[in-house]
């Protein structure tokens, strides 16, 4: 199999539907919020712990079984049932349709995985690994977490000022704009500051962001 092109797809206020009602779709589920989908969940039974979440506009559960137009409309669709033949009646209604589709478990019935993700803000590391071992995916992300931060969720967004002053200064010199701003985020002063969790450096070092002469 070729490898998998990585993408950050934007579900904002997209419908999204997930097929299965229980602890494995829950999860689903909490994912898709975080992306800010229309969520619809389509199962016979739906588990309870789903009543904390039903409050949210964006959520719609509807306790029945699977049906074809249940697709309509739909950017996506996670199957996360234990039953092989509904499992594939998704995925073939979705390939009918051109709906891309994750069936949990499966490898063979995605059109895309659902990488594990350490989230700082708006910076997110995620660790696929093809679907193959989405145990070792977690155990690295958990590693990861205890490695990046919450430190660098301020970066993020000191750097997002600069880029935005550098627009404003350079607008038709991108060249200029990346030498600045690799410059700054390469620095062996933030890298130290990050690596020692050093909070005093690193607010020092940001602060002198909004000052510094960008050329």
């Amino acid at each position: 199999m070729a490898s998998l092109y990585p993408i950050g797809l934007k579900i904002d206020g997209r419908r999204c539907l997930v097929v299965g009602g229980g602890k494995v779709a829950l999860r689903k589920v909490r994912g898709l919020m975080e992306g800010g989908a229309r969520i619809t969940v389509v199962a016979p039974a739906i588990d309870a712990a789903f009543r904390d979440l039903r409050a949210d506009d964006a959520l719609e559960c509807i306790e029945r079984g699977f049906e074809e137009g249940d697709l309509e409309g739909a950017v996506l669709v996670i199957a996360a049932t234990d039953d092989e033949a509904l499992n594939r009646r998704v995925k073939a209604e979705a390939e009918k349709r051109g709906v891309l589709c994750n069936v949990a478990d499966v490898p063979d019935l995605c059109d895309f995985f659902l990488p594990s993700v350490v989230r700082r803000g708006s910076l997110q590391i995620t660790i696929s690994t093809d679907g193959k071992a989405p145990a070792l995916a977690s155990a690295l992300r958990r590693i990861l977490e205890g490695e990046i931060g919450e430190e660098y969720e301020r970066v993020l967004a000191a750097a997002q000022v600069v880029r935005e002053r550098l627009r404003d200064l350079y607008p038709d010199d991108s060249a200029r704009r990346c030498r600045v701003m690799r410059r700054l985020v390469h620095s062996e002063e933030l890298t130290a500051a990050l690596k020692t969790q050093d909070r005093e450096k690193l607010d020092a070092i940001l602060d002198s962001w909004t000052s510094v002469s960008l050329d």
